[in-house]
């Protein structure tokens, strides 16, 4: 009897414990996982960056290639291309290869910017200068006229001296004897009485206007007590001949400076 109740006893024990071996055995089986295809992750990828309000306004394609995700396009920032790395990392994937490009609105508003007012100072600064030429030329075309007209009041003034028997002549070359002038003589001005140095400035300078040799000349004339100084710049060795010519051969000069130097004009 007490063997038959140890028996029933140790039947009933191993029933107990079956259940948990099984259990036991379940648990500890590997669970074999599903693999998720590339263009379902691509597509879930997609969506999942479309509806993440942080990537709004941003380019971004998505490749997949057994697992491994390719990320490229366009970002306003760097954070942006962080959160779309996160967001591509799902389920199924192995890596992300982050390849977006930062392209901030800001920096593209400040480039935009920026070639506008390089463009308007330009544009300003070709105004400025056909404002300026412009000028220059208007100038240049007065003195030019002003000279001109200086020099036929000057030819002016000798010819009706001329008329009335008087002659301007220079004190070392003036007649002594008697002419047979207005007044049955030769009436000779004398020069230092009657040409001062800014007369002779200005006749010298005037004939230097429209002398083919000075082209190109840049030449000062400063006249005191009659003697003549020439300092500047003559395109040639004739150019400077000319003026020197042309400034002794003037009514009232005694003397010339040269001090004039050849720079061909550029």
């Amino acid at each position: 009897m007490k063997v038959r109740n140890l028996i029933g006893a140790m039947a009933v024990v191993g029933l107990a414990a079956a259940p948990t071996v099984a259990v036991a055995q379940t648990a500890n089986t590997p669970t074999q996982s599903t693999k998720v295809d590339d263009g379902t992750l691509k597509s879930r990828i997609e969506t999942r960056l479309k509806d993440t309000a942080a990537l709004k306004g941003s380019d971004i394609d998505v490749e997949v290639d057994n697992g491994v995700v390719t990320l490229t396009g366009t970002v306003q920032s760097e954070a942006q291309s962080q959160r779309a790395r996160t967001v591509a990392n799902i389920a199924g994937v192995s890596s992300v290869s982050n390849r977006l490009t930062v392209d901030s609105k800001a920096a593209r508003s400040v480039d935009r910017s920026a070639d506008k007012a390089e463009g308007a100072i330009d544009k300003a600064g070709d105004k400025t200068g056909k404002a300026m030429d412009k000028a220059a030329d208007k100038s240049e075309k007065a003195a030019d006229k002003s000279a001109s007209t200086m020099q036929k009041a000057g030819n002016k003034a000798e010819k009706v001296l001329e008329k009335v028997g008087i002659r301007i002549e220079d004190d070392k070359t003036a007649p002594t004897g008697k002419g047979t002038g207005a007044q049955g003589k030769d009436d000779v001005i004398d020069v230092d009485a009657n040409i001062n140095d800014a007369w002779i400035t200005t006749k010298i300078k005037a004939n230097f206007v429209n002398e083919d040799a000075l082209k190109g000349s840049d030449i000062n004339v400063d006249t005191n007590g009659h003697v003549v100084t020439l300092k500047g710049t003559v395109a040639s060795a004739a150019g400077r001949a000319r003026a020197v010519e042309l400034a002794k051969s003037t009514t009232g000069v005694k003397r010339v400076i040269d001090s004039l130097t050849i720079a061909p004009a550029k």
